[in-house]
């Protein structure tokens, strides 16, 4: 890897400035777009604070796209602008206008949502995991007993990705714990970090960590903020149990792609496997044995698993059942950690992001706008004469197309799914029919498989240098066609079945 120096060692003229330049200019084009669509005249069948949800939704996929500032600025932005636009209008037909305090109230109703109290909640089940080392013991264990063979690696680094994914719902931190190992073992058998084993290993660690993401609800912020939408839509959510076992056919089926095309594409060679294997012995005895500390947090997040699984059979939601597992992680002598060492290390930029989403998301949809939108899009389309796994297909493309453009799923999950709900209700179908669509374009959204730039998971293991644009692209393509092919075929047999569709 090269190493570049920090921006402080940078003199006047480096190329940082360009850096700094371009992202203003992109700045400046968000700001310009937002003023331009409010500027414009108001198009048929869409309000004035209609025409303002368009004009925020342009802002920030602008925002997000090209990442000229961080993802917590670009929440603050979208609050300020929606405020300032909001001002003089009325919410819905009939209302009277809206003053600042009104419009600003409206911008923080994301805040209020039980979605990111249950996201922030999981953040500190990750600080907690990555405070006590066990996400660490975690990676280690799997991957000395899983032994050492290409196929047999490939298969532990997507066992690795599974379990962290039941616990941590960032894929940035589950990714960020797994990378060390993956470079650790590749080099422990004298190979470069770029060798074709190296390459399989980062690969695989970025994309099963999105292949998770879609099977386990509490695994990534975007299947919360999806289903708070469809909450919000359908008055009823679906339990932790019932997204994981509706997703189940569907996750096995694209992991077993996924192991065949990193085995048979990739061909990664394992040379003399003793040195590894001491390698990772060593590292887990320098761990020492399991701290009491670990104990607790295991027990905690068995606890929490158990709980999730089984949601429906007992009074208490996800949401509940996460907040009284940190509550029992922060208390002293039971706990594992105190609030001052891990509020430093939960990314509360996540949670703000999350919450302007939802906001954004309500706002599409109160004022009409989300509607607006999918009538002038997918309703162009002449989706509603075609038989029901024809719509997911055209739906899915549509989604899979779409997230070429952005670096994060929950930026797009903010701006499709409540187009996505709002072109539902103009089908001739059930709520039931019509949830399990949008539940299936959730899963889809997490379809970061083609690009580097298209998580950022993905960018965090291509920053390695293991492996090359053309060769996460040659895993990507047929992945990503094997699942949309896999969407369409559980589309039409298993789920029907199982009272999806």
């Amino acid at each position: 890897m090269t190493i570049t120096a920090t921006p402080a060692q940078q003199p006047i003229g480096s190329p940082a400035e360009p850096t700094s330049n371009r992202k203003f200019a992109f700045l400046l084009l968000a700001l310009a777009l937002y003023a331009a669509v409010l500027l414009a005249p108001t198009p048929a069948g869409l309000s004035a604070s209609g025409q303002v949800a368009l004009g925020l939704l342009v802002l920030v996929i602008v925002l997000w796209i090209s990442e000229c500032v961080s993802p917590a600025a670009s929440a603050i932005i979208l609050t300020g602008m929606a405020v300032v636009g909001l001002i003089g209008k009325p919410l819905t037909e009939g209302a009277a206008p809206m003053n600042s305090t009104q419009a600003l109230a409206q911008m923080l109703g994301g805040f209020s949502s039980s979605a990111v109290l249950l996201v922030a909640g999981a953040l500190f089940l990750a600080v907690a995991l990555k405070i006590t080392g066990l996400d660490r013991r975690i990676a280690l264990l799997v991957m000395s007993r899983i032994g050492i063979s290409p196929a047999r690696l490939v298969l532990g680094a997507m066992l690795v990705g599974f379990v962290l994914a039941l616990f941590i719902p960032s894929a940035t931190a589950r990714v960020g714990a797994v990378i060390p190992i993956m470079v650790g073992i590749t080099t422990a058998l004298g190979l470069p970090v770029g060798s074709t084993l190296g390459a399989a290993l980062l690969i695989v660690t970025a994309q099963a960590c999105s292949i998770f993401n879609m099977g386990i609800k509490t695994a990534a912020a975007q299947n919360l903020i999806s289903l708070s939408f469809m909450n919000q839509a359908f008055g009823h959510d679906i339990t932790w149990g019932g997204w994981f076992v509706t997703a189940l056919p569907f996750t096995l089926s694209m992991c077993a792609v996924l192991f065949l095309i990193a085995v048979f594409l990739l061909r990664p060679i394992v040379p003399e496997p003793r040195e590894a294997e001491a390698r990772l012995r060593q590292q887990l005895a320098e761990l020492g044995p399991v701290t009491g500390k670990e104990k607790r947090l295991i027990a905690v997040a068995v606890g929490l698993l158990l709980l999730w699984s089984t949601e429906g059979l007992h009074p208490l939601d996800t949401t509940t059942t996460t907040q009284l597992g940190i509550a029992l992680l922060l208390m002293p002598k039971i706990g594992v950690m105190n609030w001052s060492e891990a509020e430093k290390l939960v990314p509360w930029g996540t949670v703000v992001l999350f919450a302007a989403s939802i906001s954004l998301g309500t706002l599409l949809s109160r004022t009409g706008a989300a509607g607006w939108l999918a009538n002038i899009t997918l309703g162009q389309l002449g989706l509603e004469a075609m038989p029901l796994v024809g719509i997911i297909a055209a739906l899915s493309v549509f989604n899979i197309v779409l997230h070429l453009g952005f670096a994060s799923a929950t930026g797009l999950a903010s701006t499709l799914i409540p187009i996505m709900l709002a072109f539902t209700q103009t089908l001739s179908m059930g709520p039931d029919t019509a949830f399990g669509i949008v539940m299936i374009q959730a899963m889809v959204v997490s379809f970061g498989f083609i690009l580097p730039t298209n998580a950022p998971q993905n960018m965090l293991c291509y920053g390695t240098g293991a492996f090359t644009m053309g060769q996460f692209v040659k895993v990507g393509l047929p992945l990503t066609m094997a699942g949309l092919l896999l969407i369409l075929l559980f589309s039409a047999t298993i789920w029907p079945l199982m009272g999806v569709l």
